[in-house]
């Protein structure tokens, strides 16, 4: 959230903004023609988000010249192990050797690569993460908990705040789209992000890879698995990675900051008998030095801020998970317990350079505000569901969890600060059912039931210290329903209706007592239709949806100039559209595969009193592009023998992403315009190597990562990454 929502401090003593224009563009109802071009396109040209690919190594084995079968996509997108093809909704899979391939080094790096997903972090801060699936999500984030999209890490339940996590050693990234409120509980009305990770293996493996490019981007990293005794094994897995910020400072030309992130995870695996294990997990992230990025459109060549240099050198986030968990196979069913710990320290300073505050208010100074939060969580899950393959898909449980967190402000400008602290107990008992009511038809039911108990304090430093404490409970249930139709052995089709909710809570931005009055939960309701269809070669596999979502109460920042106030305002919104994704293996060594997606995301009431100026009906949602999609080509081959290197087989990947232009506010102020995006990896492969080239953003483009209008005559954002090259070297063991 740009400084400007809570600097009042500063406002109180300079002009008023001038009064904002208002864009009253109102857009139609979602047209046939769009999804019908849409839908023919992809039946066209097999493009779509591609699903989990086979390693460097294994591919290079077992593809040689000759095409082969896609891989069998197993998921645990309901808790229990399933089919991707088999469960009744729309979801995309990202393996974990695509991310390696993609080179996406972070969750938010592999989200913003599939189409109908959206991600604003303003600009790559680490603690600021709005994600938006099929169009829906926050309007505005009021706070750490204001989020529609849940992540879920080995089956714990974190902030999407983490989704600067670095991708270390992840088997998998599963997007769920739509409501998933039924196993995941609140904040998850627009989806969940189900993240798994590489598990101890009974043998021996690991790999060590490095990497070099421009701006000084390195990366290290090693992984190591195999038995430490006959019934335990054990995985360790570190990665070092940073680089030179490709925004300059104004005063002396050299980087505006120099960003590192260390991240580790060891597992230790007991098989404790026949059917029965543990695993525990410890994992720690640390990311230093990212600076919060507001700077003056349009940028400058080369985009540089004008703060002083060393500002942000003692930004960081450290983010922490253990977790326990045991599984007990009983004759037709399985057991699962997950406790876990996860906590979440955060220090962060950023604001306006002077830049900024010459083009706002006429006065050439620094002005910045410091952000510390720390947040502890417990939670437990217990789990009781069906074995993979069951006729009858079944998972039912009880959860719980409890939440402790700071959020603290302080002006070193105006000298004013905020203490604040909440505390979140939240419990639920849930289940969902695939019931067969016939050879092809299955009936899906599934309910959750959710109590939430929070509570908010704060101290407010200003002329004095002001004491504020307040109470909320929330109690609510969220739901699907759906049925699936098996065509073809190879073909299903589905339709699914769903309910999700955001729960009520408190502003992180509240300076004074009338700021802190609780804001209203949100709710969704959602349809989908949707196929999933595969060759009977398994070469060519294709999946499809129109879906359409009404959101009642999402949430926007209010401000009053007058008083000075924040507050939490409530709008309406609509989401409709279709998508498409798959992948197909034509021999020879090629595979493509990509994504499409249209989706026409409109406000459908009018929001008074919004920071930026008041939101009328009809507006479109900001940061949502009307089209997306992407298309990417793999070419295995083998090559004849050279400088000594024993069956060398070269290994490919060129990748083309497109984003239409989208609002960059709920004003729709301005848009940001449309890009594309190229990237590319080229790598040659002997035995267990690999040296390889990368190059991202191959046509240079310096596209916005984000939009904000001040005032009539000033817009903000930030540019992304320009052209990068890079090298690289793998050896697996």
């Amino acid at each position: 959230m740009p400084i400007g929502a809570v600097s009042r401090e500063f406002l109180s003593t300079n002009r008023s903004i001038c009064e904002k224009d208002r864009n009253t563009e109102r857009q139609g109802q979602l047209r046939f023609k769009p999804l019908f071009v849409a839908l023919s396109l992809a039946l066209v040209l097999p493009t779509a988000q591609p699903y989990a690919a086979e390693s460097v190594q294994g591919a290079a084995m077992a593809d040689g010249a000759d095409g082969s079968e896609l891989p069998v996509v197993t998921v645990t997108a309901r808790q229990g192990e399933e089919r991707a093809v088999d469960v009744p909704f729309g979801l995309s899979v990202i393996g974990g050797e695509e991310l390696e391939a993609r080179h996406l080094q972070t969750a938010e790096e592999a989200l913003k690569g599939t189409p109908g997903v959206t991600v604003n972090s303003y600009g790559g801060e680490p603690n600021s993460a709005n994600i938006l699936i099929r169009g829906n999500g926050s309007l505005n984030q009021v706070s750490m908990d204001d989020g529609s999209v849940v992540m879920i890490v080995d089956g714990v339940s974190m902030s999407m705040r983490n989704v600067s996590l670095g991708t270390l050693d992840v088997e998998r990234v599963e997007v769920l789209k739509g409501p998933q409120g039924t196993l995941f509980g609140g904040n998850s009305q627009a989806g969940a992000i189900n993240i798994v990770t590489r598990k101890p293996t009974r043998m021996f493996e690991g790999h060590v890879r490095g990497e070099y490019g421009q701006d000084r981007q390195h990366l290290e990293e090693a992984v190591v698995s195999g038995p430490l005794s006959e019934r335990l094994s054990g995985r360790f897995a570190v990665r070092n990675s940073g680089f030179d910020h490709w925004i300059e400072s104004a005063l002396d030309g050299k980087p505006l900051a120099k960003p590192t992130d260390l991240a580790f995870r060891g597992s230790l695996l007991w098989d404790i008998a026949s059917g029965t294990n543990m695993l525990f997990t410890a994992e720690r992230h640390e990311n230093k030095r990212s600076p919060r990025l507001t700077m003056l459109r349009p940028y400058d060549d080369p985009p540089s801020q004008d703060f002083t240099p060393g500002i942000f050198d003692d930004n960081r986030k450290v983010v922490g998970r253990y977790s326990v968990e045991i599984n007990h196979d009983l004759r037709d069913s399985r057991v699962t317990s997950i406790t876990a710990y996860t906590s979440t320290d955060y220090d962060s300073v950023g604001g306006y350079d002077r830049r900024n505050m010459q083009a706002l208010y006429g006065f050439p100074v620094e002005y910045l505000r410091k952000d510390s939060s720390e947040q502890k969580v417990v939670s437990q899950d217990l789990r009781w569901t069906s074995l993979p393959g069951a006729s009858v898909f079944w998972v039912t449980g009880l959860s719980l969890s409890k939440s402790e967190r700071t959020y603290d402000s302080t002006y070193p400008t105006g000298g004013n600060r905020q203490d604040r602290d909440f505390k979140t107990d939240s419990y639920a008992a849930y289940g969902e059912v695939t019931y067969p009511l016939g050879d092809a038809l299955k009936l899906t039911g599934g309910l959750r039931q959710s109590w939430d108990r929070k509570r908010y304090d704060a101290t407010y430093y200003g002329a004095g210290a002001v004491q504020d404490n307040r109470r909320l409970s929330d109690d609510y249930a969220t739901g699907r329903m759906a049925l699936s139709y098996a065509v073809t052995p190879h073909a299903n089709v589905y339709g699914a209706l769903s309910r999700g909710y955001q729960s009520g809570g408190f502003s992180d931005f509240a300076t004074q007592v009338a700021d802190s009055k609780p804001y209203k939960p949100s709710s969704s309701n959602a349809v989908e239709i949707g196929f999933k269809t595969e060759s009977a070669d398994r070469r060519f596999a294709l999946n499809g949806a129109l879906f359409l979502t009404r959101v009642k109460d999402d949430h926007l920042l209010g401000y009053d100039p007058a008083t000075f106030s924040t507050s939490t305002i409530s709008a309406d919104t609509e989401s409709k559209g279709a998508e498409l994704e798959g992948a197909w293996r034509v021999g020879g060594g090629f595979e493509f595969s990509g994504g499409l997606s249209y989706i026409d995301a409109t406000i459908t009431s009018d929001a008074i009193g919004a920071l930026g100026g008041d939101v009328l009906a009809g507006s479109r949602k900001p940061d949502v592009s009307r089209w997306s999609g992407n298309l990417a080509v793999t070419h295995r081959i083998p090559l004849p023998e050279f400088m000594g290197l024993s069956s060398p087989v070269l290994n490919s990947r060129l990748s083309y992403q497109y984003v239409g232009a989208r609002p960059a506010d709920a004003q729709n102020h301005f848009d940001l315009r449309a890009y594309r995006k190229v990237d590319m990896r080229i790598g040659v492969v002997s035995g267990n190597a690999e040296i390889y080239v990368y190059g991202d953003n191959l046509l240079d483009e310096q596209y916005d990562l984000f939009g904000y209008w001040a005032s009539p005559t000033v817009t903000q954002g930030a540019p992304a990454r320009g052209r990068t090259l890079g090298v690289g070297a793998v050896y697996y063991f």
